[in-house]
């Protein structure tokens, strides 16, 4: 999943990308308003994390001028404002969410996923497919009961085709969806990764759920 942080607290939107990173997400940080609202217009993303504060164009215009492009991206402002007026003229801007600074990572991250799942209208947070399991939150992958190490770019793969399963992705979509704005789309990395995640998810079973679709992409999927 890719997120777009816009906060002119170059430590702090740092510190967010680091921990979002880890998480497994692919992230863009726009350090100003101009420059949020133009990767927000021209790139697609999951959610974007928006300060209030911010020079050239502030986050209550920009999530305006956003809406009005009828771009219907989740946003989680962030701000010091804490008082109500502020935190209604947050969400009366088209907001999603509200967290006052400071705030504790683990609850950016569970709020960032409750805003994500409800874009998706998904109920539940757990993804299964056959007796694979992928928990974002918790951030584990079982298979047939048996733990499965992941590095993040794979574990964001996984998810990001378990979020689309039984359809065909394309290697667009998963770069568009993974790696952030500044990823070289003509390397094969895409490939090389979904070779190492098929090695890990479908190694040792007879039902094989990951599968290449030549000339186009991958679908993952009880059958072809």
């Amino acid at each position: 999943m890719r997120i777009l942080i816009v906060e002119d607290e170059i430590r702090l939107a740092d510190v967010i990308k680091k921990g979002l990173v880890e998480d497994g997400f692919a992230v863009d940080v726009a350090y100003d308003g101009e420059e949020g609202q133009y990767l927000a217009e021209s790139e697609e993303y999951d959610l974007i994390l928006l300060d209030v504060m911010l020079p050239k164009i502030d986050g209550i215009t920009l999530c305006k001028n956003i809406r009005q492009k009828n771009i219907k991206t989740p946003v989680l402002m962030l701000t010091a404002k804490t008082t109500l007026e502020d935190k209604v003229a947050g969400l009366d801007s088209g907001a999603d969410d509200y967290l006052a600074k400071p705030f504790a990572f683990l609850e950016l991250r569970s709020r960032i996923y409750a805003l994500i799942r409800r874009s998706n209208n998904n109920i539940s947070p757990v993804l299964t497919l056959n007796n694979l399991v992928l928990d974002p939150l918790k951030h584990t992958c079982l298979r047939a009961g048996k733990n499965i190490n992941l590095t993040p770019k794979e574990f964001a793969i996984l998810e990001f085709l378990l979020r689309h399963q039984n359809e065909v992705v394309t290697r667009t979509m998963i770069t568009e969806h993974v790696w952030d704005y500044n990823f070289d789309d003509m390397s094969n990395i895409v490939d090389v990764f979904v070779a190492s995640l098929r090695k890990k998810v479908d190694a040792g079973f007879s039902k094989k759920l990951i599968h290449t679709i030549h000339g186009v992409g991958y679908k993952i999927s009880e059958k072809l």
